[in-house]
């Protein structure tokens, strides 16, 4: 194993990946070469980082033994290991659909040298506050590097290169999402005749998924990505411009949202759930903001409440509008667990049929309680209380029947 040569490939791609993506396109390689040779070193960064960042400052204000921050580490670090590949065959299987030539070492190539960015920024993730910006940015130019590389490696036309990334990294991002409902429970247990994942993890700490409701989410969503694709190239076709961007803006809003167009509650409308006063305490601002971009549109509203001392807390109510169809799926697919500390706990749980989770430090007084509702709009309570009664007193405030009758307000089917 070479590392100069590692470090000078990683250090390539990211700084003139134009001139080095055709140099990858047309080098020798193998699957175990290219996993040898730079995955397995590269794949590493994003796990080690986890674990120092869990083990130096803890997770959401608790605190991990540093054996299950290890065993964590290790786990995500063979999934993620498996993840190369599974993307890869993603991208092999959808190149024809975009013009492109299948070739599954291309695919992977694809793959390891794209996803350079996000392994590399992952390193930011030992930073407390700005960690996670970074990683952000690192999966965003992760998504430019697969932008470049595939006419190169997969023969996409650049006229449809866009979509072929747009529905690949998608796709992947859904498999990405399931890849950490899994390393949370550490350790597959069992799947029951009921088709439900059960994770045992080194406190015996008990984690359950739905896997019939995420192959469902699943085929569900590719079905709509395929259709997506299909408008998309007919767009293509006509040689409209503004045609094709409202097609690649429809496939990417088409898939997340769940096959509907959704436009998001007004400002108005949302900053009518926060109160005057929650939990015994008063509001002191508030604010509300409706964002779109690229087919997705949401609205948030947050409101911030004290009683001059050292009770504080921010109530936030939130339409995911356009990402509802994403909110579904978490709803559905979301781990039931949870984590006791000396002073503290996290558990993620289904209550009425609405994902709740809630998290509670009695050393420092603070936590935070949030409740999907409707699996389209999100109430959540943060801050410095008493104890977790007051967060969740704080989100008991807002008028949630209503907010839930709301669900399919705005909601248009394609």
């Amino acid at each position: 194993m070479d590392f100069a040569k590692i470090i000078a490939r990683a250090k390539a791609i990211l700084t003139t990946p134009k001139t080095e993506w055709p140099a990858i396109a047309i080098e020798p390689e193998t699957p175990k070469g290219l996993y040898l040779n730079y995955v397995v070193v590269l794949a590493a960064l994003p796990a080690v980082a986890g674990f120092v960042r869990s083990s130096l400052y803890g997770f959401g204000g608790l605190a991990i033994p540093i054996g299950i921050s290890f065993t964590q580490m290790v786990v995500s670090y063979l999934l993620s290991l498996a993840l190369v590949y599974i993307a890869a065959l993603i991208v092999n299987a959808l190149a024809p659909s975009f013009g492109g030539q299948k070739d599954m070492m291309q695919a992977l190539k694809t793959v390891a040298y794209a996803w350079t960015g996000y392994w590399v920024a992952s390193i930011g993730l030992i930073l407390p506050w700005i960690g996670l910006p970074i990683a952000i940015a690192g999966l965003i130019y992760t998504i430019y590097l697969t932008y470049l590389g595939v006419p190169h490696t997969m023969k996409a036309p650049i006229d449809r290169t866009a979509g072929y990334t747009a529905v690949s990294v998608i796709i992947g991002i859904v498999i990405g999402w399931i890849l950490t409902a899994i390393v949370s429970g550490i350790f597959l247990h069992s799947v029951n005749h009921a088709g439900t994942l059960s994770f045992t993890d080194g406190e015996g700490r008990q984690v359950t998924v739905d896997t019939g409701a995420m192959a469902a989410k699943l085929d569900a969503m590719g079905k709509r990505a395929e259709e997506a694709s299909k408008a998309m190239d007919e767009a293509r076709k006509s040689g409209d411009v503004a045609a094709q961007q409202a097609a690649a803006d429809k496939m990417v809003g088409a898939t997340l949202s769940g096959g509907s167009k959704v436009e998001s509650l007004s400002t108005e409308q949302m900053k009518g759930f926060l109160p005057d006063s929650v939990a015994g305490l008063k509001r002191e601002s508030v604010s509300a903001a409706r964002n779109a971009s690229m087919g997705i549109q949401v609205t948030e509203a947050q409101a911030n409440y004290g009683d001059g001392n050292d009770h504080s807390l921010e109530l936030d109510v939130s339409d995911t509008g356009s990402m509802k169809g994403m909110m579904a799926m978490a709803s559905a697919l979301a781990p039931q667990s949870e984590t006791q500390t000396d002073h503290g706990y996290e558990k993620t749980y289904t209550e009425h049929g609405r994902m709740v989770q809630e998290r509670w430090d009695s050393a420092s007084k603070e936590g935070e309680y949030s409740v999907v509702v409707g699996q389209r709009f999100t109430v959540k309570a943060t801050g410095h209380a008493d104890s977790i009664d007051q967060l969740k007193q704080a989100v008991a405030a807002v008028d949630l029947s209503k907010l839930e009758s709301l669900k399919d307000e705005g909601v248009a089917k394609e």
